[in-house]
């Protein structure tokens, strides 16, 4: 629990502090939140899995908000391409691979060996989805 508000506290500083983090970003986290969330509670009616307590959406939201984080700082770095293409695939490439080895990470410091959510491809489909924030423009 003590890692949970570690990380909860690092992340609300994080949006906070961050001048690219605005309630933009805010809305979309608690969007994918709110679907996961969702996602979750059927789940555990219809197939049986563990009921999400308290501690597991707090992880949740704190997941998707780091991932939606990383996508949103890496799309400033390189921002979206307007059309599609081989550029766009690299792109997807170079976020998703890396966010993937993260979302392990997170995973064994959140919830341990014994994880009931796949908090990897959480935070890797959040990182994905937030790296679409900057567009860039044609002249």
């Amino acid at each position: 629990m003590f890692v949970t508000v570690l990380f909860a506290v690092t992340t609300l500083v994080l949006f906070i502090v961050h001048p690219y983090l605005d309630l933009v970003v805010l809305k979309k986290v608690f969007g994918i939140a709110l679907f996961l969330e969702l996602f979750y509670l059927i789940g555990s009616y219809l197939s049986g899995w563990p009921f999400p307590t308290p501690e597991v959406i707090i992880q949740l939201i704190i997941v998707v908000a780091l991932g939606v984080a990383l996508g949103v700082i890496f799309s400033k770095i390189w921002p979206l391409p307007d059309r599609k293409g081989m550029e766009r695939m690299a792109r997807t490439i170079l976020i998703v691979i890396p966010a993937l080895g993260l979302g392990v990470g997170l995973q064994l410091i959140l919830q341990g060996q014994s994880a009931t959510q796949a908090i990897y491809l959480i935070f890797a489909l959040s990182a994905w989805l937030g790296s679409g924030h900057f567009v860039k423009r044609r002249i």
